[in-house]
């Protein structure tokens, strides 16, 4: 895929893919587990042990040096969404090829599946300017909201009410993560290396204002 840029240390990616010819990649809650458990062992410099991850304590097993740093994801039921920082040289190609041959592996053995799992090579933006990365934050959480609300994007969030409860229930991005809550799963993140525009619990209509307002102002991501 051209891209039209070269991933650089110290910069920061929207990174995203989906299921070939659209079709779902998370079938059940456990996929999504497993993919998550993923973004933190693949996110490591040295290689990954397969049957480490049958241990069920994936956020307690050790690791080498990371190969980038995650501000934020989603996973949704035929795509997922990363925000990435680059912290090695070539790290975002390598981590991206460790996740996703990882991830085939798996689901392929679990559904007797053949073929390509992802439409093709990862997807990625640069996100050169402060006011996109901080959009993107919000972008990636508020993800979830299509499950019950399929056209809000054009039409603005009717109940929300509805939809804030369901993006705090949604156990399969970070967003609980920005809420205070106090879990295993928050080991994915290195917000160290992010700017920090949320420095305590941030409100669901924050996040929304954001998104809102760079949508006014710019094309969709």
């Amino acid at each position: 895929m051209t891209r039209g840029f070269e991933f650089s240390i110290n910069e920061y990616y929207h990174v995203y893919n989906r299921g070939n010819n659209k079709q779902r990649i998370f079938v059940h809650p456990s996929d999504q587990r497993r993919f998550r458990a993923l973004l933190y062992l693949c996110n490591n410099t040295k290689p990954v042990r397969y049957s480490q991850i049958k241990t069920g304590n994936y956020f307690n097993l050790p690791r080498g040096g990371n190969l980038v740093d995650i501000g934020s994801y989603c996973i949704m039921y035929n795509h997922f969404h990363l925000l990435l920082h680059e912290a090695t040289e070539g790290g975002i190609s390598r981590f991206m090829q460790k996740l996703t041959t990882a991830y085939a592996m798996y689901f392929r053995t679990r559904y007797k599946r053949e073929g390509t799992i992802f439409e093709g090579s990862f997807k990625a933006k640069h996100l050169d300017n402060d006011e996109y990365l901080k959009y993107i934050f919000a972008y990636i959480h508020l993800n979830p909201v299509e499950h019950i609300d399929r056209s809000w994007k054009e039409d603005g969030i009717k109940d929300l009410s509805k939809v804030k409860k369901y993006i705090r229930q949604y156990a399969y991005s970070s967003f609980l993560d920005f809420c205070g809550e106090n879990r295993e799963e928050r080991k994915v993140l290195n917000l160290s290396a992010f700017p920090s525009y949320f420095p305590g619990e941030y409100d669901f209509e924050d996040y929304l204002k954001i998104w809102l307002e760079f949508k006014d102002s710019h094309d969709e991501v």
